[in-house]
Parts: structure tokens; sequence; C-alpha cells
């Protein structure tokens, strides 16, 4: 629903003409690479943390770092503004057409204080994400969205704003949103606990609870941006070709519906983070290995889905937003590429988020950047320049780079050591397990109370037979070793103790089990054997 917010506000681009249309998307292109996917990828830091921290129910530290998101994200806003002032500056440079400079520009510093309402908002909906509140998310967004449109038609028709209207508006919805999801925590949402109040901490400790944020949020921004990144730079890369203002509108077009199929593996990326996240921080491996292999699941069908929605509104899509023939013909060639482009981002985003959930965004960044700027860039700029596919090779470029960092996603989660990400979680939040300990730490206590037992009384029984031998013979007898029995069943010396000891293990292990079906509700005994 959080995209479809801003569908009305390509469409009033489009509604404004070929160069503004073409000028709009180079300024998105440029917001994308140069802050959104920033904001994107630093909140995924506050996710992996959060979601294990609700998990283990350390609502301080969910509080504390949800406060520290908006902070890191409103000190990012300062450099954006530097670059977004001198945007027309920084196209040119890159032989960008003078006019759509100039649009992108203007775009550009009217959309200036959308950076301040993004730096509260990305933080806010991890904040309800990663509780699973998504209702009040929803509602809150939906009545942003139906805000939307007649705000965007006052500035942009009523008021003749054109360009500037169509960024503000975008800017004005961030705004709305972030007061109504304000106005739900301050006035609707239910306490998480009964201690609310701003804990103080020491210099030390904010210093360490910095450190652990940015060390989760810097590497998840780097695995989020290089793919952002791609995306937008083949709209730059588009600038170069023969017929730049065509190629560039074709662009965001199929860009647009490549962003209104993402909402579908995002959303079910973020939920399979959560979920994992959630059940890692509550010590719970086995179910996060479970919620894993769900999402890929499901992530295929999406795929499959988009594949197939892709290629039927192949023909019709372009019109929505133009009714240039060019435009119209080479949007229809290359959407069922975009198509099988989706069919591998589905599978790979899911496993963006398996990785984000178990706070190793670090692998996800290292398989993104070898996917997209190893292998995909440089296939697509070949296919594009030197093999002469033009616009089709920077698609066929991105299908193997999506080909490649879902092979890679894939790999990873197989590798994944649920047991180990447990003790990480615990690590991460700082919290003792929270479900007490598992059943085959019991399992392996009891094995070591029944050796311990049984060595006991077994050597014992010996010790006393032995003892009344050297008795009647006037002899004292030899202290024998605690493991004794063990020592003569390796030896395969059959004895009345061997039996003795298969005895008095089985009713130690019995009178354990008993014991631990008391303690870990819903056990059982075939369970343990």
């Amino acid at each position: 629903m959080f995209s479809f917010t801003f569908a009305p506000s390509y469409l009033f681009l489009a509604g404004l003409g070929g160069p503004t249309l073409a000028g709009g998307s180079v300024a998105l292109a440029f917001a994308n690479i140069t802050a959104y996917s920033f904001f994107s990828g630093l909140t995924m830091g506050v996710d992996s943390i959060c979601s294990q921290a609700i998990g283990a129910t350390n609502y301080k530290l969910f509080r504390a770092t949800i406060r520290r998101g908006i902070i890191l994200l409103l000190v990012t806003t300062l450099p954006v503004f530097l670059l977004w002032i001198n945007t027309e500056r920084i196209l040119k440079l890159l032989k960008q057409d003078e006019e759509l400079a100039s649009i992108a520009h203007t775009f550009l510093l009217y959309s200036v204080p959308d950076l301040l309402a993004q730096s509260f908002l990305h933080p806010l909906r991890a904040y309800f994400r990663t509780q699973s509140k998504t209702l009040p998310l929803s509602v809150c967004t939906g009545i942003a969205s139906v805000l939307h449109f007649p705000v965007t038609f006052l500035l942009v028709s009523y008021l003749g704003f054109e360009i500037k209207g169509i960024a503000l508006s975008g800017a004005l919805s961030n705004f709305n949103l972030v007061i109504f999801l304000f106005i739900y925590i301050a006035f609707f949402e239910e306490k998480l606990s009964k201690d609310e109040k701003v804990s103080e901490e020491s210099y030390e400790q904010s210093v360490r609870e910095w450190k652990k944020l940015l060390g989760l949020a810097v590497p998840s921004c780097v695995a989020v941006c290089p793919e952002w990144w791609c995306y937008e730079i083949m709209i730059v890369l588009c600038g170069l070709l023969i017929n730049p203002k065509v190629s560039v509108s074709s662009m965001g077009i199929l860009i647009q519906i490549t962003s209104l199929v993402y909402i579908f593996p995002h959303s079910l990326g973020s939920a399979v983070s959560t979920r994992v996240g959630n059940e890692l921080g509550s010590n719970q491996p086995q179910r996060a290995r479970r919620a894993t292999f769900v999402g890929l699941g499901l992530s295929i069908s999406l795929g499959l889905m988009a594949l197939i929605f892709t290629f039927s509104v192949r023909k019709v899509w372009a019109t929505f937003f133009t009714d240039d023939e060019e435009v119209i013909n080479l949007t229809m060639i290359v959407m069922p590429v975009v198509g099988l482009c989706e069919l591998g981002n589905c599978p790979q985003t899911t496993g963006c988020g398996v990785l984000r959930g178990s706070a190793r965004p670090m692998t996800g960044a290292n398989i993104n950047i070898a996917a997209f700027y190893v292998i995909g860039l440089p296939v697509g700029m070949v296919l594009t320049f030197w093999f002469g596919f033009g616009f089709m090779g920077l698609w066929l470029g991105m299908l193997v780079a999506q080909i490649s960092c879902m092979i890679g996603m894939m790999v990873a989660m197989c590798r994944i050591n649920w047991p180990l990400e447990a003790e990480r979680a615990r690590e991460l939040t700082a919290t003792e397990r929270a479900r007490g300990p598992k059943a085959t730490d019991g399992i392996r206590s009891c094995s070591n109370v029944v050796d311990m037992e049984v060595g006991r009384l077994v050597s014992g029984g010996i010790v006393k037979s032995k003892r009344s031998k050297h008795e009647e013979a006037g002899s004292k007898p030899p202290e024998p070793p605690k493991d004794y029995i063990h020592v003569r069943a390796r030896r395969g010396q059959p004895a009345d103790s061997h039996r003795l000891a298969e005895r008095v293990r089985r009713e130690k292990i019995s009178e354990m089990l008993t014991l631990l079906q008391d303690l870990v509700p819903g056990s059982s005994e075939s369970s343990f054997t």
C-alpha cells in the first residue's frame, strides 16, 4: 500500500509531457541512488536488532534502537542535501541531456523536505513491522494514500506547480503518514511493558550499543544499495543511447512495473525477516529454519505469478503512462525479460530477509555486490555497447545478475547453522535464554548424571565384593578406578557387574526422563529415546 501511494504522482508526471517524464525518471533515479537506498539499507540494521529484541522480550533495547535509527537517518540527510543542491552540475558531468538535468534538479530541490519525513518514517515502519503490527501500519498508510491524490491534484493541476507540485505532494504525504503513526503510538497502542521510562545509559554502554547498530546497519546498507543502484545506473546508461528520451522514458515505465511486482516479495521478505529474528531471539532455531523454507516456497510461487502477470500486460502497460508509440513499442519488447528478472528476484529477496533476520547482513552484501557489479552490470554494458543489443542488453544483464544473486542466496541459506544463530541472537540482545534449557541439554545432563551414578554404585558394589575376598585372605584390597566397570566392559570381560551396570543405567534413565517430562511441557518419553 505504501508503494501504491505514489502511483498517482507518476501518472501526473507522465501527463506533463515526454521531457518531464524523462527528467522526473532521472530525478527519481538520482534520489534512489543518493538517499532512499541508504535510508532503506540503514533501517534494515534496525530491523535486525529490533526483531531479535522483541523475541527476547528486551523492550528497552527495542525502543532505544528505534530512537538511534531516527538519529542515524537524520544525520544521513545532511550529506544527501549537499548532493541534491548540486544535482544539475553532477548530471551534466555524467553527460546527461541538459534539459533532463535541469528538470531533475528542480524536482529534487522541492523534494528536500521529504528527507526529514523519511528519516522518521523508515524507523517507524520498522517499529510496527518487527512487532508484527501490520494492521495499524496499513490503516495509517491507507489514509495517507487517500489524501495523496487530492493533494497532488491541488498542487499540480489547480495551483499549476507542475513538477514542483509532484515533489511537494510526495513529501506532504510522507509527513501525513508520520503524524498518523505517532498519533497511534501516543493514544491507541498497548504498552509493551509496565516500565516505559527512557532508561539512562552510561557513555560506555551508549558507545557499545551504537557500535552494535552501525555494525549491522552499514553492512545492511551495502547489501541493499547495489541492487537499487543497478536499476538507477541503468537509467543513467539509457541517457547514453541513440535516443535517450525514449530509452529513459521506457526505463522509467518498466521500473514502475518492477516496483509494483516487488511489493509482494518485499513484504514476504520483511515478514520472514521478522519471524526469523523473533524466533532466534526467543531461542527457537528450528522454528526459524522452518519459517525460512516456508518463505522460500512462497517466494517461488510469487516469482511465477510475477512472470505471468508481466507477460500478460506487456502490450498495455506503457499506455497507462504515455501515448508515444516509440516508448510503447520499446516497453512491450522488453517486458518478458523484466518478468524473468522478477522470477529470480522473488527468491533472492526472501533470502535477503532471512539473512537480515539472522543478523548476517555482510553475507548478503557480498552476494549482491558480486552478482550485480562483478557479473550483471558488466555483462549488460558489454551486450549494450559492444554487441549492439541496445536497451535490451541492459535488461539481459539485469537478468544475469538476478539469477546469480538467487543462486548465491540459496547457497547461503542452506549453510546457516541455526543453533549457532540462536546463540548469536542471545549475545546481540544481551539477554539470557527466554525459554530455559533445551531438551537436548537436559538429555545430555541426564546422560552425565547416569554415568556418574552408575560408576559410583557399581564401583561401590565391586569394591565391596573385592574387599570381602581380600579380608578373607588377610590382605588390603587395591583402590579401583572410578570407571572400573566401563574398563571391564570395553575389555570384553563378562561379569555380573556388567549386568548390574546396565540395570542401574536403565533405572536412572527412566528416572531422569520422568523428571524431564515434568520440566519440559509437551515432551514425551518417545521423543527422547
